[in-house]
C-alpha cells in the first residue's frame, strides 16, 4: 500500500496556522522608532541666527527663508524633503533637529508646509506654561 502525501502547500498551511502572525497591529499598537530615525524636523527659533546655511545646503530645496518677526527663519517644505538632514549638520546652533515623527500623511498639500510661526507659537505656550 502506497502513503498519501499531503502536497507541500498543505503542510506550510497546517504548520502557519498556530504560529504567533509576524505583523502588527497599527496604529493601535505603537511602533518604536529606532535610534536615529529621521522624521519630522523640530526647530528652534531662539537658536536660529539666520545665517541661511540650511537653505543653502538642502540637496532636495526643500527650506526657504522667510521673515518672521524681522528674523529670517526657515520655512520646511516637507513634500520636497528626503530627510537627508544635512540642514540639522549644517545649523551651527543646533536650531534644527531629528524627531521621531514619522506620521505624516495627508491628502493636503498645504499641511506638509513646517512655517516657522508653528515653532514660535508652541515655544510660547510652553514658556507660558513654566512660569
Amino acid at each position: 500500500m502506497a502513503k498519501i502525501r499531503l502536497p507541500t502547500m498543505i503542510k506550510d498551511v497546517g504548520s502557519c496556522i498556530f504560529k504567533k502572525p509576524f505583523t502588527r497591529e497599527y496604529p493601535a499598537v505603537k511602533v518604536q522608532v529606532p535610534e536615529g530615525y529621521r522624521g519630522r524636523h523640530t526647530f528652534d527659533p531662539e537658536k536660529c541666527i539666520s545665517c541661511g546655511l540650511c537653505e543653502r545646503d538642502c540637496p532636495a530645496k526643500a527650506i526657504e527663508l522667510v521673515e518672521v518677526s524681522g528674523k529670517r527663519m526657515p520655512k520646511f517644505y516637507l513634500d520636497r524633503c528626503i530627510f537627508c538632514y544635512q540642514c540639522a549638520e549644517s545649523c551651527p546652533r543646533d536650531a534644527i533637529k531629528l524627531s521621531t515623527t514619522f506620521e505624516m500623511s495627508t491628502t493636503e498639500k498645504k499641511e506638509l508646509l513646517i512655517l516657522p510661526e508653528e515653532f514660535i507659537s508652541k515655544q510660547k505656550v510652553t514658556t507660558d506654561e513654566g512660569k
